[in-house]
């Protein structure tokens, strides 16, 4: 295909992609950054056939010939990429001249910062050059490697926009981004002088678990509004052994995945009580070990807070959120759509900030969040 130059692109209009732990498609946003706020133009969703689900479930753990089964789960995904791409410009009645680049996560299949030899490597992936020829737009993709060769975890990468985007100048914000994992954004009020105290980090499970189970023993893909988990009773033996998993208590900085949280994790934690429990009991059980490991870290590192706002694919689940407001008597706990950006927009709208940020050469980091040694630029580019 012709690919336009790059003088004939609209200068701040992003595009971002994000396919996160949940495993379930991709999300994509449309945005214009050209004013004081980004404004969300299109989104999109396009969902992943079962067989690339299980293509990159399969890939979560080592086998057989994994390189080459990666090449190619890598370049369906950039056709799903790519689907995404022109959904969102059909639905934005642009043309591919019209975005100066897009943001593509990738689909993480490991996540080890800082393990076996003192770096440790995170792989998120994906194939943004087959991206870049199908599309004709500019793609930044790789954002995470280089935080974690800054010493840092690579993870969470979205404080910078939470903070963009719902930072208040003199009130304490939470922002809960509750995907496969769970991840914590906590913002002091912007007018103290406390930049440096944005704190961001990974707080546990998020829908991953439950997503597994629930797949396991009902067929679905997700426990739509928590129904199925409410029709179970929290068993508050296998809760208290599942919170016992050292990760909830470390400090942060700190990140997670299916790396750890996985259902090895679950049957090793339980043992034969797993089997021997009420499959809706244990669906019950896991929606509360999500709900208090986000409700026991606000607490603990955001007992200001004034307000919760729930962003990802469980702040669609009622039950869980409702648990959630239960534990946090005298915060308001609600999705971001109530405060400007719906719910399933931030992650996206997150990663078409930060491949703004690399084109521009500034920061994409919080190091305070990630642990790093200082703000980098993040992402690597490829050209259309």
């Amino acid at each position: 295909m012709s690919h336009p130059n790059h003088t004939a692109r609209a200068a701040d209009r992003y595009i971002g992609l994000m396919s996160g732990t949940s495993l379930d498609g991709v999300d994509g946003v449309l945005a214009d950054f050209s004013g004081e706020h980004p404004a969300v133009l299109a989104d999109a969703y396009v969902p992943f056939s079962p067989e690339l689900r299980q293509r990159f479930l399969d890939l979560q753990h080592a086998g057989h010939d994994e390189i080459h089964r990666e090449a190619l789960a890598a370049n369906a995904l950039a056709a799903v990429y790519a689907e995404c791409v022109a959904k969102l410009l059909a639905a934005a009645g642009l043309v591919a001249r019209d975005v100066r680049a897009i943001g593509a996560h990738g689909q993480t299949i490991r996540h080890q910062p800082g393990a076996h030899d003192g770096i440790g490597y995170t792989r998120q992936s994906q194939h943004p050059a087959v991206l870049a020829e199908r599309t004709g737009i500019d793609v930044v993709a790789d954002f995470r490697s280089r935080d974690i060769a800054a010493g840092g975890q690579g993870a969470p990468l979205v404080p910078a926009v939470h903070r963009a985007l719902f930072g208040l100048p003199d009130a304490w914000r939470v922002v809960c981004n509750i995907g496969g994992i769970a991840n914590l954004t906590v913002l002091p009020p912007q007018a103290s002088d406390a930049r440096d105290a944005v704190l961001g980090f990974d707080c546990g499970p998020g829908n991953a678990l439950m997503d597994y189970w629930v797949h396991t023993h009902r067929d679905t893909r997700y426990d739509a509004d928590g129904a199925w988990a409410r029709t179970g009773r929290i068993d508050e033996t296998l809760l208290a052994r599942l919170k016992a998993e050292p990760f909830f208590a470390a400090p942060p900085p700190k990140s997670t995945g299916r790396d750890l949280f996985n259902p090895a994790w679950l049957q090793q934690t339980l043992g034969d009580a797993l089997n021997a429990a009420r499959p809706e009991d244990v669906q019950a059980t896991l929606l509360a070990l999500t709900a208090d490991t986000i409700t026991d870290a606000v607490r603990a590192h955001a007992p200001q807070a004034e307000s919760l706002l729930i962003c990802g694919g469980g702040a669609r689940n009622g039950a869980l959120v409702a648990r959630i407001a239960e534990q946090l008597p005298g915060v308001r706990v609600a999705p971001t759509d109530d405060f400007g950006v719906p719910a399933h927009q931030v992650e996206a709208l997150a990663f078409a900030w930060l491949a703004r940020q690399c084109v521009l050469r500034a920061h994409g980091n919080l190091h305070t969040a990630t642990g790093a040694s200082g703000g980098r630029i993040l992402g690597a580019i490829y050209a259309a």
